[in-house]
């Protein structure tokens, strides 16, 4: 499982002109699903997630998690994450999740992130051709892999 993270002052998702998800302070994820991807990858990156301290404090340090800011998570599955660039000019998506099995994965990492203390998860619609607004802040931008979390 992957996730792009961006620290952000707000961000939006809007499906045929209709927001779907809506947040201020928190984090805007990006969600790839992989094939080998199980409920034990969802739990070590909600925990993660939940608990990384890189909001400053008055210090100007990242010192900060969201249950300190009292941020809010905005959650959308891109199972572009999952693309192979390695051979050719053309991605390849093999290694991606199917939709029956990323849509209930998906589903079960957003509320991981609500029982590891984050008060409001919003989401996109899975599979639907979304449009993303988000207002990075810092600029912070991290990328985890449950994989390389996992030991």
């Amino acid at each position: 499982m992957k996730v792009v993270l961006q620290r952000v002052k707000s961000a939006k998702v809007e499906v045929d002109n209709r927001i779907t998800g809506q947040i201020s302070k928190g984090f805007m994820l990006m969600l790839g699903i992989e094939m080998e991807d199980t409920n034990k990858d969802a739990d070590v990156l909600a925990a993660k997630i939940a608990n990384l301290r890189i909001f400053t404090d008055n210090n100007d340090k990242m010192n900060l998690s969201l249950s300190d800011v009292r941020g809010q998570v905005l959650v959308v599955s891109n199972f572009t994450l999952c693309a192979d660039c390695t051979h050719g000019r053309r991605p390849s998506f093999i290694n991606a999740a199917r939709p029956d099995t990323a849509n209930p994965l998906y589903e079960y990492f957003c509320n991981q992130l609500m029982k590891n203390g984050v008060e409001k998860v919003e989401k996109g619609v899975f599979g639907a051709d979304m449009l993303v607004s988000i207002e990075n802040d810092g600029p912070v931008t991290l990328i985890l892999n449950s994989k390389e979390l996992i030991k």
